[in-house]
């Protein structure tokens, strides 16, 4: 996990770095967009609240907060950055074909494999059930 450091060329990118393993490309149908325009206009598209408007337009990540595909392993394939969480996200590829998001876990690298279920080892990124029924 290389993080490169860049001259300062002005003040504001001083004390500047970037994590070269962060993709900034999100899959299509994984994503989908808000359709309202937002920026404190209300439903005939007058401004209501100042202040508010502009900003880049985010399109929203489907995260697996359930991790229901039970014993199959999945490899973290990119490490995204999400603007509507501010935190990182994993793209996992499970065994069976199927893509997902889930939220980045700590220490988790480009490679790791995980996996959820009740009989899987106690490891970072893997998912275990709150009690065994």
């Amino acid at each position: 996990m290389a993080i490169y450091l860049y001259k300062t060329s002005t003040p504001s990118t001083r004390n500047g770095a970037v994590d070269s393993q962060v993709k900034s490309n999100p899959r299509n149908n994984l994503i989908y967009g808000q359709h309202h325009c937002g920026k404190g206009r209300n439903a005939r598209g007058i401004i209501t609240a100042g202040h508010r408007g502009g900003g880049h337009k985010r399109l929203y990540r489907k995260i697996d907060f359930r991790r229901n595909e039970k014993d199959i392993y999945g490899r973290i394939v990119t490490i995204e950055y999400d603007p509507n969480r501010n935190a990182y996200i994993c793209l996992i590829h499970y065994g069976d074909g199927e893509k997902r998001y889930i939220l980045h876990p700590r220490g988790a690298i480009i490679g790791d494999t995980i996996v959820s279920g009740t009989e899987v080892p106690i490891k970072m990124g893997n998912a275990l059930p709150l009690s065994a029924v």
